[in-house]
């Protein structure tokens, strides 16, 4: 059953529409019969036939670029310098990040008390879930402390401060160096207040292996990262090397259900205007293969749950500049070099007359958001029996008769 939800977002200037609406479902995945051959077929490619990659990564990386030195120029510019500085274009990733956070507190149980260590995979800027983790302290993480008081606990008595999840330390790995250190300055101010160590590291998320020992961290984090990787199941691999035994891995990426709305109008200008299609947003992993792809490459017990997210925009052009300052451009192989300026005039106006707003005073863009909960292989979880070890027939079970009254 599908829960609707809406949630207040604040205006920045002329740029966002004031609500942020979402419809929330869960489920469970199911792992398929032929899932190793299902994911090397659709989600892997071989490293020595770049054609093959969906993504340009060198593309990619100078439009973070890019985006990080137009965000730094904002906050020198703005003139509250005194008082911390937000970024216009930071609302969906951090909203993303925040949800994705939350999860962290549904997983701790008394046999999982915590994930002290972890690793965030494309932290990007903003720090968001750095911030999210050192938040506010919940109920949780004053029963990690008043276990650790009495005693028990992995034998580190003589620390107080956690965050969200129980996460001491963590460190931030990021392919781009200008976005991962965006925002220093204001790291800097707060990190006497923060009850989370962080350390950050450059390093490309598609080159393997990484520099950390096998069974290094307690859990892996990424919020919106996974989508501009052209090797998935190669990258899940390397997280499950450096994920401990009973490790758990957490991530957010957007569903082939994104921006259909922009998809279509671009479409539909386009094959008005000259006749053809090209790429104009990159392929997106859909919700029924991502249970796949992660038993595909070993890892248990996978959780997966979407959002639906709505965002209001004066218009097209809007969503598109916005789209640009969040470093979430067109980074396809075999995207256009060019696109007329009348195909984005053309596309503008379809947007408008085919996804109003419930106002009609400007434009709905959706967004699909997947969250994943899979964990590293132990002896601990629980494990299906053996075939055959049934001690009772289907028809000894079975209601064969019901009365009414």
């Amino acid at each position: 059953m599908s829960t609707m939800v809406s949630s207040a977002c604040p205006t920045f200037s002329r740029f966002l529409a004031p609500r942020i609406s979402c419809a929330v479902s869960s489920s469970t995945s199911r792992p398929s019969r032929n899932r190793r051959a299902f994911w090397q077929r659709n989600f892997s490619h071989r490293a020595g036939n770049k054609e093959t990659a969906p993504f340009d990564r060198a593309a990619k990386l100078k439009q973070r670029t890019r985006a990080a030195n137009a965000a730094k120029l904002y906050r020198d510019n703005d003139p509250r310098r005194h008082a911390p500085t937000t970024i216009p274009y930071d609302y969906f990733h951090r909203e993303v990040a925040n949800r994705l956070v939350d999860r962290l507190d549904d997983i701790l149980t008394p046999q999982n008390r915590g994930f002290p260590l972890a690793l965030e995979i494309g932290c990007g800027g903003g720090d968001f879930v750095w911030r999210a983790i050192c938040c506010a302290t919940n109920d949780a993480e004053l029963d990690l402390e008043s276990e650790d008081h009495d005693g028990g606990g992995d034998g580190i008595d003589d620390v107080t401060n956690y965050g969200r999840g129980g996460v001491r330390k963590l460190v931030q790995l990021d392919s781009c160096r200008e976005m991962l250190h965006r925002d220093d300055r204001d790291e800097d101010a707060s990190a006497s207040e923060a009850v989370c160590e962080t350390y950050k590291l450059v390093a490309d998320e598609e080159r393997h292996p990484w520099s950390f020992p096998e069974g290094t961290f307690d859990l892996v984090i990424s919020s919106m990262a996974f989508h501009w990787v052209n090797d998935l199941p190669k990258l899940l691999l390397e997280i499950k090397r450096v994920l401990k035994p009973d490790g758990c891995l957490l991530f957010a990426l957007p569903g082939g259900n994104t921006l259909p709305e922009l998809r279509s109008s671009l479409v539909l200008a386009e094959l008005e205007r000259t006749g053809g299609v090209s790429t104009h947003l990159g392929p997106y992993i859909d919700v029924s293969n991502v249970g796949g792809l992660l038993t595909g490459t070993g890892f248990k017990l996978p959780t997966v749950d979407v959002d639906e997210i709505a965002i209001g925009y004066p218009n097209m052009m809007v969503l598109m500049e916005h789209l640009n300052r969040m470093g979430e451009g067109n980074a396809c192989k075999v995207r256009k070099d060019r696109v007329g300026l009348g195909t984005f005039l053309g596309a503008a106006c379809v947007y408008r007359e085919l996804y109003p707003d419930e106002e009609g005073q400007g434009v709905v863009a959706s967004a699909q958001v997947i969250y994943g909960i899979a964990w590293k292989e132990h002896e601990s979880q629980q494990k299906p029996l053996e075939r055959g070890s049934a001690t009772k027939r289907m028809t000894e079970i079975a209601v064969t008769k019901t009365s009414v009254g």
